[in-house]
């Protein structure tokens, strides 16, 4: 799994790259079992913005795909439609969370940012997830 020195690190990078960006982020690191191993709130986030980093973090590890990627499988119609109400409605079917490997391409961990739009928590968690690849 992906250690909490490495999450912090990460958190801390996705973290500057918002206030690049304006975005007051809320940036949610998860464990390769789905379990949260650190979360950060940038000052005047949006509260509920804690959950649903945390969720995206969640659902990336557990299904083993980007948030991006659920979203078209959970439209109508999609293999996946409805997914979002198992899990005890953990499951994020909008961009900002993005699955972490190592460099042999094992799961370790997942990434998930909540805090502006959809297309800027997925800019922000794809930042993240190309960081990590590189080895921070």
């Amino acid at each position: 799994s992906i250690t909490l020195k490495e999450a912090n690190k990460l958190i801390s990078a996705v973290m500057k790259k918002a206030e690049e960006m304006g975005v007051k982020a809320v940036v949610a690191v998860a464990d390769r079992h789905s379990n949260p191993l650190s979360i950060q709130c940038m000052d005047d986030a949006y509260i509920a913005s804690y959950d649903i980093a945390l969720n995206k973090a969640y659902t990336v590890t557990a299904l083993k795909m980007p948030t991006t990627n659920l979203k078209k499988l959970a439209a109508p119609g999609g293999d996946l439609y409805g997914i979002q109400f198992t899990n005890g409605g953990k499951i994020v079917i909008f961009g900002g969370g993005v699955p972490l490997y190592d460099s042999l391409g094992r799961l370790v961990g997942g990434l998930g940012v909540s805090g502006g739009s959809e297309e800027q928590d997925t800019a922000l968690a794809e930042f993240g997830g190309e960081l990590f690849k590189k080895g921070l």
